[in-house]
């Protein structure tokens, strides 16, 4: 089946069974009723109460509430409103992020022409954009944003800047001949206009081919339902929790079965498996975690990384792969000439025929409007001293001859002192067919300076002039022959400056990164080798056409090579993201256009540019650089995996800790002492002698050399690296601690509740050594700066405060079911803590080695 650019003008009118004076009336009812109306659908959205019930399905949370249920149920009330509050705080964070994250299909409707101008019954008349039907014939104006996907039957020197939808960094040149290739991407359609682009130049009538959701907007819009991607932690958080939650079942019910054969009482044994439930749970996990995130999240926005959703914070420091736009994310988009060559003595006329020949306008504020190759050539004129004014008094404007695309050349004729001067640019093939034959020798010589400029990814024109002595009056094409060759001008949109730095930083993190455009591939290749991204000759790209004809296999099999893809829809860019995923890859992409929206919402992390992107891309990403600068993803994925390695020291703190908890009431009573700790006990150590340090700890400064070794394997256990040996063996640790201190007081005869008081104090103090202890995985307390992380000391301090005070204070102490503790107590209590953190540091070592 042919698809409209491939048919002619006139077929396409017949197929879509309209006329060169438009539709009738009674026929656009009809195709309405057919075609519905000329809008984008929004994808369907979570309710609110959809998002709020999700907030609760998190393995944790569910066992935190059947705690808290049973903390009711059994009357320790004060333990279920204060699991109860966690729960709330914690799913109200959760609410908040994920009702804003869905906006982008609205932000692709506003990109939309709201009117357009359409030709019915042989009449002009301005409607709105979304009463346009298949069929119509509409107007185009330079400046107007086209209004649906149509075929061009009449052009004008029309050019259209097609960058937000294809990538392309420069306007293009529109043609009306039928295209003979199938199977091409919309950026070499160049009989077609898209909706949502801009007229940049000319005028054109085109008939309406596709509107709405059928649109190649509309089908970028229908892409955009792709799920939102877990981060790293979340999953290996959904594992921990779950293997969590059968330990912790598996703990109770064994604890509760010994009790009952032991002959104890059911109701005592089930205190006891509910104290166990709690201890085993890292009640203040959930909260230190949002909180990392959110500092992480502030340190970003103060190194221009704004963060739209929290937990992809995280997901930067697992990032084996950063998928990256080439126009204005790479390079600067903004097309600069970069080299010419001028005539002998001729360097002057070439300035003013670059200042002259073009359709460039000055706003008011001395900006450059119009065609982006046209606006280079003038500034560039500007930076050589010349000026609009003093080129227009020298060489004052009497007409113009618009660039064709059969020509392929503009002309403007000029009056030059008492003669007439013609200054003519073109492509270089067509402007040597109208070059004087005296160049004959010279014409292989600038071609061969054109293949090697076009090799380099520069877009090439050439310049040349004629002088009249007499007036020609009204000037055609036939006058530009016999030219004088002037000289050329070679453009292209460069690499910034400091992405190559941050590509080879990316190289050292073992962080691949690759291009993905829908610029032409010597273009493509051009910036890659200069970016330092692949080497000269290289094999790793691939142009869209070539990835048409892969299979899925040879597909995600090609994504493990190739570095560079190029002239690629936005359908590839999506599913080369798809494959490196399936590939086990966790990918960033970053992107600034309509096109790009799809697969930044579909990649691990999207990152949209803040200056340049457009509204679409940027509520498709959850990070916006708002410097537009590659090398601010380098600093955000550092801060990244910094924050990952303070929430993994973290849970080694939390795990270790909680363990020491459930051993000691696992065991005391096996011994014969009664229950060391109660649920309000355990309650408050996971709260606040977990919690404050572990605040403390997720602000640790990153490790010197965390930029110097390869991203996490995406499969990566969080335990990994022996920390499951160092975990239970700190546990044990604090487990003697625990239990020496308990024998001690019933050796003294102490009541229960001094006991319990005792042990409380205890596992509070030696806990606080240990979050000393985890701050460096590595190495130990005193080989690094010991009052570097002040807010740990501050929390330490206090930590110590609090468990003062519901120690000693007699409100409190009724509160918490504690009771004061004489001085020799507390002199037991503090050696045996200096003991456990001498233990903690030689495990830290041991595991090490």
């Amino acid at each position: 089946m042919q698809t409209f650019f491939q048919l002619s003008a006139a077929d396409v009118i017949s197929s879509l069974k309209t006329s060169a004076s438009g539709l009738k009336s009674d026929t656009v009812v009809n195709l309405r009723n057919e075609f519905g109306e000329n809008v984008l659908q929004e994808a369907k959205r979570k309710s609110k109460l959809s998002i709020l019930i999700g907030q609760f399905k998190d393995v944790m949370i569910l066992i935190l509430i059947v705690a808290a249920a049973i903390s009711f149920i059994v009357g320790e009330h004060t333990d279920a409103y204060v699991i109860l509050a966690i729960i709330l705080g914690n799913a109200w964070m959760g609410y908040s992020q994920e009702y804003n994250a869905e906006q982008s299909v609205k932000m692709l409707q506003k990109m939309s022409a709201q009117f357009a101008i359409v030709i019915r019954d042989n009449n002009p008349l301005k409607i709105e954009a979304s009463q346009l039907v298949p069929g119509d014939l509409i107007l185009l104006e330079a400046g107007d944003i086209v209004p649906a996907d149509a075929r061009l039957i009449q052009v004008s020197s029309l050019k259209t800047d097609e960058a937000s939808l294809t990538g392309e960094s420069h306007s293009i040149e529109k043609i009306t001949e039928p295209i003979k290739e199938g199977n091409i991407v919309p950026g070499d359609q160049l009989n077609m206009v898209f909706k949502g682009t801009v007229v940049s130049n000319g005028s054109a009538q085109a008939v309406v081919t596709a509107i709405g959701m059928n649109t190649e907007i509309g089908k970028i819009a229908g892409m955009m339902e792709a799920s939102s991607q877990k981060t790293p932690l979340q999953k290996r958080l959904a594992v921990f929790s779950k293997q969590l939650a059968v330990i912790v079942l598996v703990i109770c019910l064994t604890v509760f079965g010994l009790g009952l054969l032991r002959g104890e009482p059911p109701f005592a044994m089930f205190l006891t498996a509910l104290s166990l439930a709690v201890a085993a749970l890292p009640e203040a996990l959930p909260a230190v975690i949002t909180i990392a995130l959110a500092l992480g999240a502030r340190r970003m926005v103060s190194q221009n990384a704004l963060m739209r959703k929290l937990p992809a914070v995280e997901t930067l420091g697992s990032v084996t792969y950063i998928c990256s736009d080439k126009t204005g994310t790479l390079t600067q988009n903004i097309m600069t000439v970069e080299s010419i060559l001028a005539m002998e003595g001729k360097e002057e006329l070439l300035g003013y025929a670059m200042m002259l020949n073009n359709d460039v306008r000055f706003s008011a504020d001395k900006e450059l409007l119009g065609d982006s190759t046209e606006t280079a050539l003038v500034k560039y004129a500007i930076d050589k001293g010349k000026t609009k004014e003093e080129a227009d008094q020298k060489f004052p404007l009497l007409e113009k001859l618009p660039f064709d695309s059969e020509r392929m050349r503009m002309g403007t004729l000029h009056t030059y002192g008492d003669k007439w001067i013609l200054f003519v640019k073109g492509a270089p093939i067509k402007m040597l067919e109208s070059v004087s034959e005296k160049y004959k020798n010279e014409t292989d010589g600038w071609l061969a300076q054109n293949r090697k400029w076009a090799a380099d990814g520069l877009r090439v024109l050439f310049f040349a002039y004629k002088i009249f002595e007499e007036d020609p009056g009204r000037i055609t094409s036939d006058e530009e022959n016999e030219l004088e060759f002037l000289g050329m001008a070679a453009m292209i949109d460069p690499p910034r400056e400091e992405v190559i730095d941050a590509i080879k930083e990316c190289k050292t993190a073992g962080i691949k990164t690759v291009m993905i455009t829908g610029d032409q591939p010597l273009t493509a290749t051009a910036i890659a080798q200069r970016l330092g991204m692949i080497k000269e000759g290289s094999q790793e790209v691939r142009a869209g056409s070539d990835l048409e004809k892969l299979t899925e296999e040879e597909f995600k099999s090609v994504t493990k090579h190739v570095a560079v893809y190029a002239r690629v829809s936005p359908e590839q860019k999506l599913n080369i993201v798809k494959a490196l995923q399936n590939n086990g890859e966790f990918v960033a992409m970053t992107g600034d256009g309509v096109n790009d929206a799809p697969s930044l919402k579909q990649s691990d992390i999207g990152i949209a540019m803040g200056i340049t992107g457009t509204d679409v891309s940027k509520e498709a990403s959850d990070m916006i650089l708002l410097d537009d600068n590659f090398a601010t993803i380098v600093k955000a994925v550092r801060e990244g995996r910094r924050i990952y390695e303070n929430i993994k020291k973290f849970i080694v703190y939390v795990l270790s800790c909680n363990l020491g908890e459930i051993l000691v009431i696992f065991f005391a009573p096996i011994i014969g002492f009664a229950i060391p700790l109660l649920p309000i006990h355990i309650l408050w150590i996971n709260l606040v002698t977990d919690g404050l340090p572990g605040i403390a700890l997720v602000a640790e400064p990153a490790e010197k050399d965390i930029m110097n070794h390869p991203p996490r394997p995406p499969k990566e256990n969080l335990f990994a690296g022996g920390l499951v040996l160092r975990i239970v063996l700190i546990g044990i640790i604090m487990t003697f601690a625990a239990l020496f201190i308990q024998w001690w007081c019933v050796s003294n005869n102490y009541d229960v509740m001094t006991q319990q008081t005792a042990v409380f104090t205890t596992l509070c103090f030696v806990q606080l050594g240990n979050a000393l202890s985890v701050r460096s995985t590595y190495h130990s307390i005193f080989s690094r700066d010991i009052f570097a992380n002040r807010g740990m000391w501050g929390a330490i301090i206090l930590t110590i405060m609090l468990q003062m005070l519901i120690v000693y204070v007699p409100f409190l102490d009724t509160v918490f079911k504690t009771t004061p503790l004489s001085w020799h107590i507390m002199l037991i209590v503090i050696i045996t803590t200096v003991v456990c953190i001498i233990l903690i540091e030689l495990v830290k070592l041991m595991n090490k080695k």
